[in-house]
């Protein structure tokens, strides 16, 4: 919970694979298997180039059993895939309501490709905004509740601007341990003091801010986090900003579309943000890539919020805009999310399906109500022998190792879609408990 210094954050930025996140001694890390080739090379009289170093930093990779690899789909998006010809069930997509492969979304792209042409041609700021994007920005306003949004080309961008667009050097920035990446980053790129509190410790939290004498706090929290799966304490959360006077920024990625009425989001089921006077101080970011199976993101919140976000946002007014034919498809895609309550609710039946068909001994599937399950296994060779042992039985479940998650809690993302049936997630149990007995 120590305040970390701008220079601390680039050596995180820098290094978070390092001896401080890898399960292998300090020699087997990136940062030490670098060190060991320089000093030997040093020994024999040579030097290490840069193509050395990335060497030795993949090699530690592999030791570490952290290299990432990328897996090829010959179909479109589906919990039916197939990869170098096997077909496989998959249970690593997020796309929560099934909408990515929707014929009915298809042809609306399609549709709106046919209206609106390729690209955007510019920036927003430029000439690079649309009608139909300013039709899709005034449906998710009205969708959530809120006086405004803006739409982004991808919530990584959305993140990683919006944050430094609210806080900067001499300010606080107050973020959960277990935020994604886009948010971590976005509090590096802040320059603000960074105080990050340990996952979902709200007396931590009001700690931290009470303590704090900066002009500007900022609060950031996913609302369902998308490693394990659970839920934020929202209304607590929005109570602290209200107390400290602070900003309240959630990333609902993997809410939107899943939870509240309607699919409006875990924010929604929380009732927030309501009538109350403050809920200006509250900004929502939200995917329209998972659940909404389609691209971008967008956040909103209050009129004058947002007008300053599009006013200072880097990642908003230098690039160039999303494809306005997105934009007609998303409309499509907001009119099936609203009338999705029957995908929610097979939602649900399979993930209470799954947690009621398990039956671990030494593997532990985490709590949650949201479609992200995730089963600890612990050591990163054991959770990728698990995942490739699966994958040969025809069943895709993705191993998630350090960083993304902390040392010594590898584990499964299993993720479920409104597209499985619920033989299919069967048959993902029996095999599971079938594996903990023999690997």
């Amino acid at each position: 919970m120590s305040k970390i210094t701008y220079f601390d954050k680039r050596e995180i930025h820098r290094h978070r694979i390092a001896a401080d996140i890898a399960e292998k001694p300090a020699a087997r890390t990136v940062a030490g298997a670098v060190s060991a080739r320089r000093r030997s090379c040093a020994r024999q009289g040579g030097g290490m180039n840069r193509l050395d170093h990335l060497r030795a930093a993949l090699a530690a990779l592999d030791r570490a059993h952290l290299r990432r690899v990328r897996r090829d789909n010959e179909q479109p998006c589906s919990p039916r895939v197939l990869i170098g010809g096997k077909a496989c069930i998959a249970f690593c997509s997020n796309d929560y309501l099934g909408l990515a492969g929707e014929p009915r979304l298809a042809e609306a792209l399609a549709e709106g490709a046919r209206r609106w042409g390729a690209g955007a041609g510019a920036s927003h700021l430029v000439s690079g905004h649309y009608t139909v994007q300013r039709d899709l920005e005034q449906r998710l306003a009205a969708f959530t509740g809120r006086e405004r949004a803006l739409v982004f080309p991808a919530g990584f961008m959305a993140n990683c601007g919006i944050v430094p667009a609210l806080a900067g050097r001499g300010d606080a920035i107050f973020a959960d341990r277990l935020n994604h990446a886009s948010l971590i980053d976005g509090m590096l790129l802040s320059r603000a003091g960074a105080h990050r509190y340990p996952h979902l410790d709200l007396a931590a939290l009001e700690r931290l801010l009470a303590a704090s004498e900066a002009p500007t706090k900022l609060i950031v929290s996913d609302a369902v986090f998308s490693m394990d799966g659970d839920v934020a304490p929202l209304r607590e959360l929005m109570a602290l900003a209200r107390r400290f006077d602070a900003w309240l920024l959630i990333d609902d990625a993997h809410g939107f579309g899943v939870l509240g009425p309607r699919g409006r989001g875990a924010l929604a089921e929380a009732g927030l943000p309501g009538n109350e006077a403050e809920s200006w101080r509250l900004i929502q970011v939200g995917t329209l890539s998972k659940a909404a199976g389609v691209a971008g993101a967008f956040v909103a919140g209050a009129e004058e919020v947002i007008e300053w976000l599009m006013q200072k946002t880097r990642t908003y007014i230098f690039t160039t805009g999303s494809p306005p034919a997105l934009a007609h498809a998303l409309l499509a895609s907001l009119d099936l999310i609203a009338a999705g309550d029957a995908r929610r609710a097979h939602l649900a039946r399979l993930i209470d399906r799954l947690a009621s068909g398990l039956a671990q001994k030494r593997w532990r599937l985490l709590p949650s109500r949201t479609p992200i399950q995730p089963l600890i296994v612990g050591d990163n060779a054991a959770a990728l022998a698990l995942a490739a042992t699966l994958m040969d039985e025809g069943l895709w479940v993705p191993a998630i190792r350090p960083p993304t998650v902390p040392a010594g809690s590898a584990r499964l993302r299993i993720s479920l879609s409104a597209a499985h049936t619920l033989d299919e997630v069967d048959r993902l149990a029996e095999t599971l408990n079938r594996l903990e007995d023999t690997l």
